[in-house]
């Protein structure tokens, strides 16, 4: 949230812009900001319908005003915390994920003046960067529960198979987020995910790889060529193979295979 805050500040010339994610029934909390002068807005409560950020969220479409104290196009709930700040010209873009509404993000002025469609884009665009990073973290949970449940007696392979096929997806995904602490999140369930496949708790990993080392590791799992891991990982097929030849020096194996198995007794891989 606040990655895309500072972004939408820069793509749209903004002063101000704040935002929070959906608690419970259509609530937003406000709980980032960035260029505010006061906390009046920290922590502040929006409910579907009410002032411009509610009417976002229950409309599941961008609104703005020019002048938010004497809009007729919104209720007035929160007027007294707005004018605390200053803030005159206002929008407010939601976050939508799979047709559900998870948060908002609001960009201002301190001046009554129309915001246009390039300003509205560039928030569209910020508002987006919220979407990726909340799809990213679901399917993350998704899969951490999946590791954690007992293997049922039936299917158990079939599951792991889907479980180690979105870890390699997520580990060719990794490098792509800008968002560095959304990157290290990614990676680190991708650790959590390979441990609770085949360590038991409490148990470290005898081997370590490097990050790359087990990204090309993950692709070869799924039974790519050199060339195809070169293509998701955005590498060349010669450094492909070079990380590949480190990774099973360091777990002691001959073949491709080898390595694939030695990474996953070492809870390298799930």
């Amino acid at each position: 949230m606040r990655a895309a805050l500072l972004r939408l500040r820069r793509g749209t010339g903004l002063p101000v812009a704040f935002g929070g994610l959906v608690e419970g029934q259509r609530h937003v909390r406000i709980g980032e900001l960035t260029g505010t002068g006061t906390r009046a807005l920290s922590g502040l409560a929006v409910s579907s319908g009410n002032g411009l950020g509610g009417k976002a969220v229950a409309l599941s479409r961008p609104c703005a005003v020019t002048d938010y104290h004497d809009s007729r196009h919104i209720s007035h709930e929160y007027d007294s915390a707005v004018a605390a700040e200053g803030l005159r010209s206002v929008l407010a873009v939601p976050v939508v994920v799979r047709r559900r509404v998870r948060g908002v993000l609001y960009g201002a002025l301190r001046s009554a003046q129309p915001l246009g469609d390039r300003t509205l884009s560039a928030a569209v665009a910020a508002a987006r960067d919220v979407e990726q990073a909340l799809v990213v973290r679901d399917e993350v949970r998704a899969l951490l529960v999946a590791a954690r449940e007992p293997e049922p007696q039936t299917g158990a392979g079939q599951a792991w198979e889907q479980v180690r096929e979105a870890h390699g997806a997520l580990r060719g995904l990794a490098p792509r987020i800008t968002d560095p602490a959304l990157r290290a999140e990614i990676l680190l369930v991708c650790g959590r995910l390979a441990s609770a496949a085949t360590l038991p708790p409490g148990r470290e990993r005898s081997v370590s790889l490097a990050p790359r080392e087990v990204d090309v590791l993950a692709c070869v799992a799924g039974g790519v060529t050199n060339a195809v891991a070169a293509e998701r990982l955005g590498l060349r097929p010669e450094t492909v193979k070079g990380y590949l030849r480190a990774a099973m020096r360091k777990l002691g194996a001959h073949t491709r295979l080898e390595a694939v198995v030695a990474a996953r007794r070492a809870g390298l891989l799930p």
